[in-house]
């Protein structure tokens, strides 16, 4: 935390993700986003009197697949407990949840933090249904209970996060997992993929925790590193404000809220212990009893790893381990990767292409790459051209711009109708180019025979302008080196 050099940050994300099976955890009621409110229930998910909840054995497949995927431990006895609140969204006013015997136990994650891995320990795994969601309208508030009873996995991991930008990493890593092995679609705008950070600070050195802030249901990576920043900003300046004070009267323990248009944390109420929730066994459902051949069937049916395939495109494809990082990231991007890899054997610039050149064009848009209707194979003709000289690097990105506003259309296609997009590369043309730049410029050819190389970039940029962009690189390379020894 280089901004408070005297203090470090202490930060615990628990991560709900709803888990992607057809029915919800307790009932048959369809697990479904987008309907019309209040039509995918049953008693079960309104919790009518009598009504009873079967489990899933879908949602426990999945949540066991997790556990292998961390490398933590898969209790082969873990059991379901009521956790206790009043809220609109709850119709049986308690959670079904595991308390103190969850299915996963323990386990690590690694991330890539600025090029480097690093190891993030999980506290545990558990199995709950998630609540129905409130509506709020100009006059009157309702309640949709199309969510309730949608099975939730919420991974706790330990206060191990020292950083913003490492629980992004961390938070991303766990999304990748979760997408590879088809357990949840993540969609975060959606809420299938939701983050809460128990955040707090302490001196350099210390070794005991200060008392916490959780901040609830951040829905998105840039949301929850800007209200991480925040929160440590907001706990600093209060320890230092108040040098005298006893430590845990500084800071309360609360639930807060992160407020992007205001820029900072809210509070919504003080914390909440576990006693507040009297949590006791759930006496309609029986343990999850498992084996240890189950175990392991779970653990030889994962597919290759975010991890492995991370590690795998550094050793093979020769990326870097950051970009290696945020291209398996996500699945539906390195899926597109794959198959435009399929065409082009340039992979670092297929990366590059895919991270920096087309997501800054949609950075806009509510739509990426992936979506867009761009296809992997335009893209990988896009690259190809480029690497055979077909066009120059400068064209290349008006052709992006092209297949931005022309989705569908071949990158091919796109040169072929546009002479400007044609290269300059005949020798001849060229020549006469080059000639007038060293003319234009005895300066940068004096200091590039005086042992100044950057000289020699300055006269090819010239070139490049006199032709707007199109001059094959190479023949104007090669061009000014036989030129310039005849002046």
């Amino acid at each position: 935390m280089s901004d408070y050099p005297e203090w470090e940050t202490v930060i615990g994300l628990e991560i709900h993700a709803e888990l992607n099976t057809k029915s919800k955890l307790f009932s048959t009621a369809p697990n479904r986003f987008g309907d019309e409110p209040n039509t995918n229930i049953t008693e079960v998910c309104t919790g009518q009197p009598g009504a009873l909840p079967v489990l899933n054995k879908e949602a426990v497949r999945k949540a066991v697949q997790l556990g292998c995927a961390i490398n933590g431990q898969v209790a082969k006895f873990s059991k379901f407990d009521r956790k206790s609140y009043f809220y609109p969204d709850s119709p049986r006013n308690f959670q079904i949840t595991q308390y103190d015997q969850p299915i996963v136990i323990g386990g690590t994650v690694i991330a890539e933090v600025d090029g480097v891995e690093k190891s993030f320990a999980v506290n545990r795994v558990h199995l709950e249904d998630d609540a129905g969601m409130l509506k709020h309208f100009s006059n009157f508030a309702g309640v949709d209970y199309n969510r309730a009873g949608v099975p939730l996995v919420e991974i706790v991991s330990e206060p191990c996060i020292h950083s913003p930008k490492e629980a992004v990493a961390y938070a991303m890593a766990i999304r990748a997992i979760l997408m590879y092995i088809d357990a949840s679609d993540c969609n975060m705008e959606e809420g299938s993929l939701r983050m809460d950070a128990n955040i707090s600070v302490r001196k350099k050195g210390e070794t005991g925790l200060r008392n916490k802030i959780e901040i609830k249901n951040m829905n998105s990576f840039s949301n929850m590193e800007l209200a991480l920043h925040a929160e440590i900003a907001r706990q600093v300046r209060a320890y230092e404000n108040n040098p005298s004070a006893p430590i845990h009267t500084v800071i309360a323990q609360a639930t807060y809220r992160w407020d992007p248009d205001k820029k900072e944390t809210v509070m919504m109420r003080r914390k909440e212990h576990a006693d507040d929730y009297r949590y006791f066994p759930e006496p309609d459902l029986v343990p999850i009893i498992l084996t240890d051949q189950y175990i392991e069937e779970m653990r030889q049916s994962l597919p290759e790893l975010p991890l492995q395939r991370e590690r795998r495109y550094v050793r093979e494809l020769n990326l870097s381990p950051d970009s290696s990082f945020h291209l398996v990231s996500d699945k539906p991007t390195v899926e597109y990767f794959e198959k435009a890899l399929n065409v082009c054997g340039n992979a670092r610039s297929l990366c590059n292409w895919i991270l920096v050149e087309f997501a800054g064009r949609f950075r806009e848009s509510s739509a990426n790459l992936v979506t867009s209707g761009i296809l992997p194979e335009h893209l990988a003709h896009l690259v190809n051209m480029i690497d055979d000289g077909t066009i120059t690097g400068k064209i290349a990105k008006q052709v992006a711009d092209d297949m931005v506003s022309h989705p569908g259309k071949d990158s091919r296609k796109i040169v072929s109708e546009n002479p400007d997009y044609q290269p300059v590369g005949d020798r001849a043309s060229l020549e006469a180019f080059v000639l007038e730049v060293i003319s234009e410029n005895p300066q940068s050819l004096a200091d590039y025979k005086a042992g100044k190389d950057r000289a020699f970039g300055f006269l090819v940029g010239q070139v490049m302008k006199k032709t707007k962009g199109k001059a094959n690189p190479a023949i104007v390379n090669e061009l000014l080196t036989e030129k310039i020894k005849n002046f």
